[in-house]
């Protein structure tokens, strides 16, 4: 069962993560892209299923680093 924690800290990583999620989302999607699609709904969901701050965290950096290798020049 998912418990959802209200701490200020994971309030904050899901709205700085799902925000960055979203364009990584729209920037895979106009660029037809299926690296920067995948990871941006990553990137956006996750959050709700994560209740461990430093999980939460550091799967967050993890996806944006792997997203910086996988983005187009």
């Amino acid at each position: 069962m998912l418990s959802v924690n209200f701490d200020p800290y994971n309030i904050l990583a899901g709205i700085i993560f799902g925000t960055l999620g979203f364009g990584a989302f729209s920037y895979g999607r106009k660029l037809e892209l299926w690296q920067p699609i995948a990871i941006g709904l990553c990137l956006m969901t996750y959050p709700y299923l994560v209740s461990n701050l430093w999980l939460l965290w550091g799967i967050g950096v993890g996806l944006l680093v792997l997203l910086w290798f996988y983005h187009d020049e």
